[in-house]
């Protein structure tokens, strides 16, 4: 589905990427670990046209994303979720979940993905007509996810969905990821809270000042003796 290969970016003379390659397949919880600065956002800015790479190659369902802009790379089936959320806080939360909307023109559709994510998230059903200035840290985190699949995407990406959250939400969000994943959306999620990406997560990769220095099973990751040291706190 997704495949990042060899892929070095840059912010003007600071190198972000370093010959990145990794794949997230159809239906599958792929995470990104590493600590601040290691490239993981960078990672998802080339994913979304955001951030052109200098070299390698970046495709999704056959298309290379390196060659779009990020108007045309969404419509194919990629939704974000970004870091600080960065939801429309002057509009109510149905006004933000119909704009995640946008590039669909099936209006039955919408209405039935409308009725799913509220499924999904009761609490944006009880706050459907309430500003989302109004919501709580969690509230708006659950709205910046539901608006993007209100895109229908086949892969979602998640930039820190825990961050700043307190504990119980943060379990209740990945509960609904989990169940997301299992209705097909496969996704790609950047996480700092390593325990609790690995124990979602299919398969994991490591990043460390933007080069790939570890990956493999989630599971078989979450028992390594150096990422429970580094990254776990064992």
């Amino acid at each position: 589905m997704l495949s990042l290969q060899n892929v070095s970016a840059s912010y003007g003379k600071i190198r972000a990427l370093e010959g990145v390659s990794l794949d997230v397949a159809d239906r599958r919880i792929v995470t990104l670990l590493g600590a601040n600065g290691a490239g993981k956002t960078s990672t998802l800015k080339v994913v979304t046209g955001l951030l052109r790479p200098s070299t390698g190659t970046a495709t999704f369902d056959g298309h290379d994303l390196t060659r779009l802009g990020t108007a045309s790379i969404i419509p194919l089936g990629i939704g974000i979720s970004p870091e600080s959320r960065q939801i429309f806080t002057h509009l109510s939360v149905l006004e933000n979940l119909r704009l995640g909307a946008y590039t669909r023109k099936d209006a039955p559709g919408v209405r039935r993905d409308l009725d799913w994510v509220l499924k999904l998230f009761p609490r944006l059903a009880e706050r459907i007509n309430q500003l989302a200035a109004t919501l709580s840290g969690g509230e708006q985190q659950m709205l910046a996810i539901g608006r993007a699949l209100m895109a229908r995407p086949k892969l979602l990406l998640l930039d820190e969905p825990s961050l700043g959250l307190a504990p119980l939400i943060v379990r209740e969000i990945f509960e609904i990821l989990k169940q997301v994943n299992d209705e097909g959306t496969a996704v790609l999620l950047v996480e700092q809270n390593a325990n609790l990406a690995l124990r979602v997560a299919h398969y994991a990769y490591i990043l460390d000042v933007g080069r790939l220095v570890m990956e493999g099973p989630a599971e078989e990751l979450r028992q390594n003796p150096e990422v429970k040291r580094i990254y776990l706190g064992g």
